[in-house]
Order: C-alpha cells, then sequence, then structure tokens
C-alpha cells in the first residue's frame, strides 16, 4: 500500500444561534471513507484558499447554511492506515445563518442534534473527540 498524500482539511461545528450552542448540525456521509457514519460538515482546503474561507465553503456546499464568526477550536490528526487516509482537520465553531437544506451532491444527509445524542451516534474520523473539546468549551 502506497502511502497516503497528507490533507489539510476543515470541519464545523456549526451551532443553531448564539443562544442554542448546544445544538449542531451533523451530515450523513454517502462517500468512504467512513460511508453511512454521521460527520461535522467539512472537506479538503482547495490550492490557495485560507482555512476560514474553505470552512465557509464546505459548510455551503454541504449544508445550505452560511457558516458566521467561525472561531478555531482546535485540531485533530485524523490518521487511519486502513482507509489509506491521513489528514489534518483544522476545527471550527461558530452559528447557521439561513435554513439548512440538503445539498445531495455533498451529503446523503443533514440534521441539526442536541450535542448530548451525538455520543451515541456511529461518528465518521475523529470527529467525536473534536465534539468532546467543543462540549467542553460550553462546559456542558
Amino acid at each position: 500500500m502506497t502511502r497516503p498524500l497528507i490533507k489539510a482539511t476543515v470541519a464545523a461545528i456549526i451551532a443553531r444561534s448564539p443562544e442554542e450552542r448546544s445544538t449542531i448540525v451533523l451530515t450523513k456521509r454517502s462517500v468512504n471513507p467512513f460511508n453511512g457514519c454521521w460527520c461535522l460538515p467539512g472537506g479538503h482546503i482547495d490550492a490557495g484558499e485560507s482555512a476560514v474561507t474553505a470552512v465557509r465553503r464546505e459548510v455551503q456546499e454541504e449544508t445550505g447554511l452560511d457558516f458566521v464568526n467561525p472561531a478555531f477550536l482546535c485540531y485533530s490528526d485524523e490518521i487511519f492506515p486502513a482507509e489509506n487516509f491521513h489528514a489534518v482537520a483544522l476545527a471550527f465553531h461558530g452559528t447557521a445563518c439561513g435554513t439548512l437544506r440538503l445539498m445531495p451532491n455533498e451529503v446523503e444527509e443533514a440534521a441539526w442534534f442536541r450535542l448530548e445524542d451525538v455520543f451515541s451516534m456511529p461518528l465518521a474520523f475523529n470527529h467525536e473527540s473534536i465534539l468532546k473539546r467543543y462540549a467542553a468549551l460550553l462546559e456542558i
């Protein structure tokens, strides 16, 4: 097996509003790796694109939402040899503006969830650890 290229990616924790920071959007993947698992909206940073621009673009492409005031939360090493996948994910948190819409070219499903409920769901990548960092920030 050849070594995977290391990719820079972004992930968005999108709260419904500043008052409802513990209600967030997850999307269900329709491709490998982690097909059928839930994840934070996000994806690859394009050449010449800043991380903030990438996270706003990915949120719009996957959910139809505008990502307002994204703030950096943490990074996550996402190394999955069995999937031949290696990425460094930059996680941001912020709020949504607009109406959540399914964008079928990108994801199978998109929905709002209470933060305390997501930890029992099948989550892709290292998104559980990112969400635990977010929960600690909210002191949940």
